[in-house]
């Protein structure tokens, strides 16, 4: 006999058995029976008179041209896109609100447009005449970009099935309405629904798909986890509302490197794009003072340069504060305790505020030395000389192991005119004309050799 499933149409969430309230969200009234493919159990494979057509099957080893690239002529988003839009795909870019999704996209629309493809955006947040303006302001109005504003999802489908563009963007899947599914725009349900169909849709009409998510408070795209599994690129648009930086970062590509990142500067004329985002992170780099270091970063294929930035203070309470901007608070905890055990530096007492300037955000393991090297500034009021840059990993047991891509870091920062490197030995030998490249073994040695405590 068949197992009967159930599934809650609020969060998703499955059961092996049907009830009144879903134990996971907390909804009455939405758990309902899932309806299998299948009409036979364990025992009875067929599937009767449900029985579909027989699959095309083809050779891995055949030689078929690969899906064509358009490149939409701003640097920065072509590079995340992994070198161009990919026919047929369907793309997810999520943010913030206010942070410029509509902006960025738009201009994108625009791009795409003036380079032969058909182009339509659809919004089902703003009207037509909206997003109109919204172009007139940032001088697009002469771009042959078709707009809709709609959100029911059967009459969105229908007229891309009748103009058959090359991109349709879609802002936002959040306010997609699905007529044969039972719930509110937004649910869970709604947003698997409507995901699933445009994704199907991208893949059998040939059309590229952008897709706009809303985040939560967490900063994850509203609704169900597997609609990041089902589209081909799940694109992240970062910045705090105080600087103007933006920073558009793949965290799934199907066709390019993942945590590949592009940076644009938000003007009154909408988004620019930067192609030097270490000079631009280090321009209101004024005199070196304690607590303030360079890190030579690698974000997805490029290197990045950005100030750390601590202070150490005397804390007035008894549990003294740790503050974190543009980094994991969690990975701070852990080089306070390592600074403590290992080197005997003690914070106990001490206030502290770590920020990655330029609103940039860090999460790669080679920024540990340069996180240490602040805090060890900051506490011992020394400032590391103007010209440096720091970066290693650092482990429980002190020792430092050395990053990937040394050689791309340092070239890098002898660009910049810097013309010295703290890293951790025991990687590569590399050379770099005009930098000097000082290694320590462990964390011990570098914090007697540069500030003597310990």
């Amino acid at each position: 006999m068949a197992k009967t499933s159930f599934s809650c149409s609020a969060c998703g969430a499955s059961f092996s058995k049907w009830s009144g309230r879903c134990e996971s969200c907390g909804e009455w009234n939405t758990i309902s029976e899932d309806k299998g493919l299948s009409s036979g159990g364990p025992a009875k494979k067929s599937l009767g008179a449900m029985r579909g057509k027989r699959l095309e099957l083809g050779d891995l080893a055949t030689h078929e041209a690969p899906p064509p690239r358009t490149l939409s002529g701003v640097g920065e988003l072509d590079r995340v896109l992994g070198g161009g839009l990919v026919a047929a795909s369907a793309i997810l870019v999520g943010g913030d609100p206010g942070i410029g999704k509509s902006t960025l996209l738009l201009q994108a629309a625009a791009r795409f447009a003036r380079n032969g493809l058909k182009t339509i955006y659809i919004s089902g947040e703003e009207a037509a005449a909206q997003v109109r303006m919204r172009g007139q302001r940032l001088g697009l109005q002469e771009s042959p970009v078709m707009l809709g504003a709609e959100t029911n999802l059967r009459d969105i489908l229908t007229t891309l099935e009748a103009e058959k563009p090359d991109l349709a963007i879609i802002d936002s899947i959040q306010t997609m309405w699905a007529d044969n599914v039972d719930s509110a725009p937004g649910s869970v349900s709604q947003v698997r629904a409507a995901a699933h169909e445009l994704t199907t849709f991208a893949k059998t009409q040939g059309i590229s798909i952008i897709m706009v998510g809303h985040v939560t408070k967490e900063g994850q795209i509203a609704g169900p986890r597997v609609v990041e599994h089902m589209v081909d690129t799940v694109l992240y648009f970062e910045g705090e509302r105080g600087h103007q930086f933006r920073v558009l970062r793949a965290v799934k590509n199907r066709f390019g490197p993942a945590d590949e990142i592009g940076v644009f500067e938000m003007t009154g004329r909408g988004l620019a794009q930067v192609t030097n985002p270490s000079a631009l992170f280090l321009s209101e780099r004024g005199t070196p003072s304690p607590g303030s270091v360079v890190f030579a970063g690698i974000e997805g294929t490029r290197p990045v340069l950005v100030e750390m930035q601590a202070l150490v203070a005397p804390s007035p309470h008894s549990q003294p504060r740790r503050a974190v901007v543009g980094w994991d608070s969690s990975r701070l905890a852990m080089i306070l305790a390592v600074l403590e055990a290992r080197c005997g530096v003690p914070f106990a007492g001490l206030d502290v505020y770590l920020n990655v300037a330029g609103g940039m955000r860090v999460s790669e393991p080679a920024a540990d030395l340069a996180v240490a090297a602040a805090l060890l500034s900051a506490r011992e009021d020394t400032a590391l000389p103007a010209d440096t840059v720091v970066f290693g990993e650092i482990s429980l047991s002190g020792a430092l192991r050395p990053g990937p891509q040394t050689e791309n870091r340092l070239k890098e920062a002898q660009k910049l005119g810097f013309t010295a490197a703290i890293a951790p030995s025991g990687g590569k030998s590399v050379s770099v004309d005009g930098l000097a490249l000082r290694q320590t073994p462990d964390l011990a040695g570098f914090v007697g050799e540069y500030f003597g405590a310990g």
